[in-house]
């Protein structure tokens, strides 16, 4: 294939410069425990890392992951399709959440999307917190987020749920459709075009993998049923895996998720919250905290039913969350150098004196 099919831009030919010339660019379409496969302008290829890069990598998230594209050299002069990873391009776009459990270290997702699909079913699934919540997120990978609302079929009331949903939408296109029946699949066509990655994302049973399906227009991924008390369903996806269209898109399948821990900063959330930062800066005072203060234009647009109450309350919450992230990682880092003085000093003690 082209490589401009599989999604190489002028950002990333900026960066394959003289010096490596004699690498071969390639584009990361699945990762499991010990190789990667991936998609070239020589075909499917597999791959593995060398310790040399895991020594390098500050954070897990500086390691390859699907949507990256790396530069590679051969492993085996008698194997073409084994390669080996020499060096992992910048990315222009990564779609990230704190890692689960108790680590703080980020976890990408998928790397290198242009649009990000944040699908929730129409059924007991329908999370307005939750939608938020990716919308937050999405908003500070770089790439366009854009909602799905799957299985229409199933509901009596979708114009009541996409109105509810108009608070947190702000700027974002929202789409409702029902993958068993084909029904507005097509309005997904115009964002997978020739050469631009889309990754779909969601909780367990909202249909990611069905409506990819029918837009391969072949069963790609399995699919499984959900439980009819809660709408939840199990993991049919367990990795993230990014195909490509006859169009020529490219579609990043991922495996539900149950926690959606952020990994921002202060100007991603600024965006994701952008309808309250438009009135806080009609605020009397630049450090107001829009509570009782005179002049705030925040409170004044709430009084006003120009802005939900509960987009600021939704604020402050991940507001402090990323306040706790902060603060974690700063005792972490702390720790991390801590580690790093005593080792050297170890170093210091063992190494071999001089003797006359």
């Amino acid at each position: 294939m082209d490589l401009k099919e599989l999604g190489w831009k002028d950002f990333f030919q900026q960066q394959f410069d003289e010096t490596n010339k004699e690498l071969l660019p390639a584009r990361v379409s699945r990762q499991d425990i010990n190789r990667y496969h991936l998609l070239s302008a020589e075909g499917p290829l597999t791959a593995t890392v060398p310790g040399r890069l895991h020594t390098q990598a500050v954070s897990k998230a500086d390691l390859p992951t699907v949507g990256d594209w790396v530069l590679t050299s051969a492993a085996d002069p008698n194997d073409p399709k084994s390669r080996i990873i020499e060096k992992n391009l910048d990315r222009f776009s990564k779609f990230s959440r704190k890692e689960a459990g108790e680590g703080f270290d980020e976890q990408v997702l998928a790397a290198n999307i242009d649009t990000v699909f944040i699908v929730s079913g129409l059924d007991d699934n329908f999370n307005v917190g939750r939608i938020e919540r990716y919308l937050v997120l999405a908003w500070g990978s770089g790439a366009t987020p854009v909602v799905i609302l799957n299985k229409a079929d199933l509901c009596a009331d979708r114009d009541a749920k996409v109105e509810a949903l108009q608070s947190v939408s702000t700027g974002v296109d929202i789409h409702v459709l029902s993958a068993s029946t084909g029904e507005g699949i097509h309005q997904l066509h115009p964002y997978i075009t020739l050469g631009r990655t889309s990754a779909f994302l969601g909780s367990s049973g909202v249909g990611k993998s069905t409506i990819i399906n029918a837009l391969l227009g072949y069963e790609r991924f399995d699919t499984g049923e959900v439980r009819t008390g809660d709408s939840k369903g199990r993991h049919t996806t367990s990795f993230r895996e990014m195909c490509v269209m006859d169009s020529g898109g490219l579609i990043i399948d991922t495996p539900g998720m149950r926690e959606i821990q952020i990994w921002i900063d202060e100007s991603s959330l600024a965006r994701g919250f952008s309808d309250v930062e438009d009135f806080s800066l009609l605020c009397k005072f630049r450090d107001c905290q829009h509570q009782s203060e005179p002049g705030c234009a925040v409170q004044a647009a709430i009084n006003d039913g120009k802005l939900d109450a509960s987009r600021l309350e939704s604020l402050r919450k991940f507001q402090r969350e990323l306040d706790h992230l902060v603060e974690k990682q700063d005792v972490a880092a702390r720790s991390e150098k801590k580690k790093d003085r005593i080792k050297f000093a170890k170093t210091i003690r063992n190494r071999p004196t001089k003797r006359d």
